[in-house]
């Protein structure tokens, strides 16, 4: 399958990094609903401050087993252990701190959930890992409420599972929250990747990247610096790919307003025909660029895929600049090929629309036969003779004369000048 990138990015706002309105609003302290629930929440108080006695003890053994437990956050603590140790710190205090005082902390707790997410997706931690932190974390606090609670009060302990519930539900909201945050930071980092992606490939396209630039572009896009290079330009595609390119090719698409663009890499010695080949539905029109060098000469590479299109039959098909570097010259200059066409074809307009139409046809048709009348018959239907009749008498009208060479372009340019300009 060929290797293909698209550049098209269609939302014009990167996403929100707002945290959810759900997370703002502390929820309510219910009120005990029995004697035993009043109790079981005294305990957990009493054992949560504990902990927050030995904040950093806790916080120690926590990133000590996500040394362990975890290879994502080993790394991330070889890089920066002050930073995770921080991180750990800040989050079981809050936490923990919620669990106490759940109106005045949850707040700040969930914030800073909200921001270790979104720090992490940033550094480009996976997802798993960070949920695995969390879940860590919220199995070494329960383990402590468990561990302290025994020790200081062990025929308190059963009262703990009346909120056992409640912290684990904390712990599951936390985790939802964390993957929120992540997610929607993804989001942002991917259009800002997409978005940074597009004005890169416009630049090389417009001739307007700097020389500078050119090796982060190549990094960006995955394609060399000096690598040889033809550009598509697409036109007629409605829906889906524009058009099918050969299997093993890369190409980078791009939508700007006149058409679609594709930059596709050529191998060193690859020709034209055959690297930039593509097959293309009924109606698409394409244009293909003479081979340049570098991402330098892309600006070129489009000027002159667009030249070729403007040569390119309106009922669609592929055209290959080099092959048709006549009519390119006409395109590219419409005001001289219209000028052309007016001298060299201008006295046919006196005669009767008709008459003319069948002169400019058979023109067409002994040129496009390579001079045979006798090819060019066939192709009208009509006797060589008739042919030769024709051709005469355009010679009179115009005053021009097909054997002679220079005449012979000049009425060849004209032709084309008055197929690809018409109006």
């Amino acid at each position: 399958m060929p290797h293909v990138i698209r550049t098209r990015v269609r939302a014009p706002h990167a996403p929100s990094t707002a945290l959810p309105a759900a997370w703002a609003t502390p929820l309510p302290r219910g009120r005990p609903r029995s004697p035993v629930d009043a109790e079981a929440v005294a305990v957990l108080h009493r054992a949560a401050r504990a902990l927050l006695d030995d904040l950093a003890g806790l916080t120690d053994r926590l990133v000590a087993a996500l040394r362990e437990q975890e290879p994502a956050y080993r790394a991330a603590i070889e890089t920066d252990a002050a930073e995770v140790w921080q991180e750990v710190h800040r989050s079981l205090r809050h936490n923990i701190g919620s669990l106490i005082q759940p109106r005045e902390s949850r707040d700040a707790a969930c914030r800073t959930s909200w921001r270790i997410g979104a720090s992490r997706a940033e550094q480009g931690l996976p997802l798993d890992a960070l949920l695995h932190a969390f879940r860590l974390g919220g199995a070494m606090v329960w383990q402590g409420l468990v561990d302290e609670t025994a020790r200081s009060h062990p025929d308190e302990i059963r009262l703990l599972i009346h909120v056992a519930a409640q912290v684990w539900n904390f712990v599951d909201e936390h985790c939802g929250l964390v993957a929120d945050a992540y997610r929607q930071t993804e989001r942002r980092l991917a259009w800002r990747r997409e978005n940074r992606l597009r004005l890169m490939t416009a630049a090389l396209l417009d001739g307007t990247a700097r020389i500078a630039d050119l090796p982060d572009a190549a990094a960006m896009l995955d394609l060399p610096e000096h690598g040889r290079y033809v550009v598509l330009a697409v036109t007629g595609s409605r829906t889906g790919p524009p058009v099918t390119l050969p299997p093993g090719t890369r190409a980078l698409w791009h939508t700007s307003p006149e058409a679609e663009h594709a930059i596709v890499l050529l191998g060193p010695q690859a020709p034209v025909e055959e690297a930039a080949a593509p097959e293309v539905p009924p109606g698409v029109r394409v244009g293909v660029s003479s081979a340049v060098q570098g991402l330098a000469a892309l600006g070129d590479a489009r000027r002159l895929a667009g030249t070729a299109l403007g040569t390119c039959p309106r009922g669609g098909g592929v055209v290959r600049l080099e092959d048709h570097l006549p009519a390119a010259l006409v395109v590219s200059s419409p005001g001289l090929g219209a000028a052309l066409a007016d001298r060299v074809l201008g006295p046919l307009d006196r005669l009767d629309p008709g008459d003319r139409d069948v002169l400019l046809a058979t023109l067409t048709a002994w040129f496009d036969s390579d001079g045979s009348a006798r090819r060019a018959g066939a192709r009208l239907y009509c006797h060589r003779n008739t042919v030769l009749n024709r051709l005469r008498r355009f010679e009179q009208l115009t005053g021009r004369c097909l054997s002679r060479p220079s005449d012979a372009v000049e009425i060849s340019l004209a032709l084309a000048a008055r197929r690809l300009l018409a109006t």
